[in-house]
């Protein structure tokens, strides 16, 4: 059975805003799990809060709604359950670098076969257009508007390497194609995949404008990088946005095939995992002696 392409677009129409960067990733995202003819009964998606959160809702998969910041736990919970399913997570910049950081880190170094997808437009733009983790320093908004924003921006790719993750990838809504293809690696990936889509807002970040990443970004690949390389994933991550702002790397960081995901090491999965076990209490006379 061939699935088109329309198989896994919903009856549900996005609600960003005119040129908003979400909507090439929504593209992405279903050109990738075309690409792969996924079951859609077999994809579950999950998201925080945030505009870019609302992106399962446009997709005709199974989804999941999850509190600010805790989409992750949600998907390593949905993934011990279920292994053979496919969990793809969607959010922002602040769901994930910012309330999330925590669950991110874990979720890393754990190395869950998880395809974390964030659309990274360096603002809060659902409370219209507050600084976020990302935002860079001395950026006026609507929380920093005298001096601008006086603290350092997360670096999500480095923050990614230290911390465990296998799959590390950065992109841009003004290249589907790429975005696309990088995607479709992550979920083909083994292991914990981050793909950091700068995801232009259109109508609060008026200094991270498309203009302004079609002006900075290159391609890894074009020059040379070796994503098995972790000292040089590292040098390039470093690139930007901690040294410079003049040059920003895309693509591949970095990929590691032979480490074992948390599902292989998980004791309680060697017997099968629970979604394939019975219902019910066979015998809960002996449990509930422990508590009597």
């Amino acid at each position: 059975m061939e699935f088109e392409m329309d198989t896994y677009k919903s009856e549900i129409k996005p609600t960003w805003c005119p040129g908003c960067g979400d909507f090439a990733v929504l593209r992405a995202l279903q050109t990738a799990i075309h690409a792969l003819q996924l079951e859609p009964w077999n994809i579950l998606i999950v998201s925080g809060i945030g505009c870019s959160s609302n992106l399962p809702h446009f997709l005709s998969t199974y989804g999941f709604h999850a509190i600010h910041g805790r989409a992750l736990p949600v998907a390593e919970g949905a993934k011990l359950a279920n292994p053979d399913l496919n969990v793809i997570v969607t959010g922002g910049d602040g769901d994930g670098y910012g309330i999330g950081v925590g669950h991110f880190i874990h979720a890393m170094r754990r190395n869950f076969d998880i395809t974390y997808v964030v659309m990274n437009n360096q603002i809060y733009g659902l409370t219209t257009g507050q600084a976020s983790p990302t935002s860079e320093k001395g950026m006026k908004t609507k929380s920093t508007p005298i001096e601008g924003v006086i603290e350092n921006p997360i670096d999500p790719i480095s923050l990614a390497l230290a911390s465990g993750a296998t799959y590390i990838a950065r992109t841009f809504s003004g290249d589907v194609k790429t975005m696309a293809e990088l995607v479709k690696g992550g979920i083909e990936h083994k292991g914990f995949a981050l793909i950091d889509c700068l995801s232009p807002c259109v109508t609060y970040n008026k200094v991270n404008t498309y203009d302004f990443f079609r002006e900075r970004v290159y391609d890894l690949a074009k020059e040379g990088h070796d994503p098995s390389d972790m000292k040089a994933a590292f040098a390039k991550a470093m690139e930007w946005p901690a040294v410079q702002r003049e040059r920003i790397p895309l693509g591949l960081f970095y990929r590691n095939k032979d480490l074992p995901t948390y599902e292989d090491l998980e004791i309680g999965l060697r017997k099968g995992p629970p979604v394939r076990q019975p219902l019910g209490v066979e015998d809960s006379d002996e449990l509930m002696s422990e508590f009597l």
